[in-house]
């Protein structure tokens, strides 16, 4: 069913107007001119067809028709408000929704949430592995670590400027593609290659930051394209849990 398009604003300044039975009163609470107040009211008027209030020697006074309306109106600014509150519990819900790859899980993430989580008791964690393309509604994310050029159209902090290194000796070791003739083994990730490369199988070519959080012998260094972002849509970078974990792991 489509629903009408509710003039809110003009009705959050009748609400006002009527409950102080004065535009100039009601414009003190909303912090906005009395003319502005009538401005609104002489609109929410024309939208309705009806007229609201009636001056008279007295003062303001609500018309017949602006008491009709004026308990349904205030119960449905009360429903409003428990929404609103309903929403907002998120912000204060103790669990923390994360994906991230399972090689940065494993070698930089898991180590620095084990240190986040003693310093903040409460909280609780779900690690997830970041798929492409990642749904953060349908996964009820509040955060991502992908590796990528940059966070598109999600807000975002990089961890680390974008270089790659070598690893490991002797044959080719690779995971993000290649000249197929000159790859001894291919894997599925980072972390498997760095593994192989531990084990004596090959080099490979990996994130610095990567690297580091394992522990391996650093050669050769050079430009890459991606490095490793935490990431959220608007909403969910606004939450303080998430803004105080993104300011614990890039601190």
């Amino acid at each position: 069913m489509k629903r009408t398009l509710l003039p809110l604003n003009g009705l959050r300044v009748f609400d006002a107007a009527a409950r102080h039975l004065s535009f100039t009163r009601a414009a003190d609470e909303l912090a906005v001119t009395p003319a502005a107040v009538g401005q609104q009211i002489r609109a929410l008027e024309d939208t309705l067809g009806v007229v609201l209030f009636r001056r008279t020697p007295k003062g303001l006074e609500l018309t017949p028709e602006g008491e009709r309306g004026l308990d349904a109106l205030r119960a449905g600014f009360l429903q409003f408000e428990d929404s609103v509150r309903a929403m907002r519990q998120g912000q204060s819900s103790n669990r923390l929704t994360i994906a991230a790859p399972r090689d940065f899980s494993r070698y930089w993430l898991l180590p620095r949430l084990a240190d986040y989580a003693k310093i903040e008791p409460d909280l609780h964690f779900q690690l997830i592995a970041a798929d492409d393309p990642l749904d953060f509604t349908e996964a009820n994310l509040d955060l991502a670590i992908r590796l990528v050029d940059g966070p598109g159209d999600l807000e975002g902090v990089k961890l680390g400027e974008p270089e790659a290194v070598w690893v490991g000796e002797g044959d080719l070791i690779c995971w993000e593609g290649g000249k197929a003739e000159e790859i001894r083994l291919i894997l599925a990730d980072a972390g498997l290659a760095l593994e192989a490369a531990r084990a004596g199988f090959g080099r490979a070519r990996v994130p610095r930051l990567l690297a580091e959080a394992a522990d391996m012998k650093i050669g050769a260094s050079e430009e890459a394209r991606r490095t490793y972002w935490l990431m959220a849509p608007l909403p969910q970078w606004r939450q303080k849990k998430v803004r105080d974990l993104v300011a614990a792991l890039t601190a």
